[in-house]
């Protein structure tokens, strides 16, 4: 997914949201926000997702009555979690790519895409959403989708930016090349792993880059 796993090398934030207009719902958002929190908390030591409901309120210090409040099973803070982690992430790639020529706004996707975690930390949220995206991508593939809707469209864009340039080919079907762009560079980690094995070349996004840059120069 875009695996989400290993698409930010920074810690994600799961607490960043539009302040509410009135004081019940500010505090309905803080609630909900506490259990994804305290669910990254345990993915960031555990690197897995089978922890509990009751070890998520333990943790955010509520009951399992406002958990339930907010989300009906783990499952759905587990999606509101990784839908907000993509979400946010790709809001700061947008910022960062837009005023760069569309080959180095490109570079730099993929790059942030698929850079490897840079703490143990990370490492164990990268390793249970991994899983978890695993898991959405078989059994709840439209939700998936929706997670990932934020980072095509920015890829996407980018293409459409290169073609108007004149540096990527115009006869590109940019709809499925961005898809199979981004599912690449999500990829890469797994990648990065397997080339090592095979070859004895562990594969980055630079390869990744690179090798997605020759079929889209005109």
């Amino acid at each position: 997914m875009a695996k989400v796993s290993g698409a930010e090398s920074r810690q994600p934030q799961a607490d960043h949201a539009p302040a509410a207009t009135d004081p019940a719902r500010a505090k309905s958002q803080a609630r909900a926000q506490s259990f994804m929190r305290s669910a990254l908390a345990i993915l960031g030591e555990t690197g897995r997702t089978d922890f509990t409901v009751l070890e998520v309120v333990e943790r955010s210090k509520t009951s399992l009555r406002a958990f339930y409040q907010h989300f009906a099973t783990k499952d759905e803070l587990l999606l509101a979690l990784v839908e907000k982690i993509m979400a946010d992430a790709t809001e700061r790639w947008a910022a960062e790519t837009a005023d760069l020529p569309s080959d180095e706004a490109l570079r730099l996707l993929v790059d942030r895409v698929s850079a490897p975690a840079e703490s143990t930390t990370q490492e164990g949220i990268n390793r249970g959403l991994t899983y978890y995206n695993d898991h959405l991508l078989e059994t709840r593939p439209k939700e998936f989708a929706k997670v990932l809707a934020p980072l095509n469209r920015l890829v996407i864009d980018i293409l459409r930016r290169g073609i108007a340039d004149g540096v990527f080919r115009s006869d590109l079907d940019v709809a499925t090349d961005a898809t199979i762009l981004m599912h690449t560079a999500l990829g890469a980690l797994r990648l990065r792993d397997l080339g090592a094995e095979l070859n004895g070349v562990p594969i980055d996004g630079r390869h990744v880059y690179e090798f997605s840059l020759r079929g889209l120069l005109k």
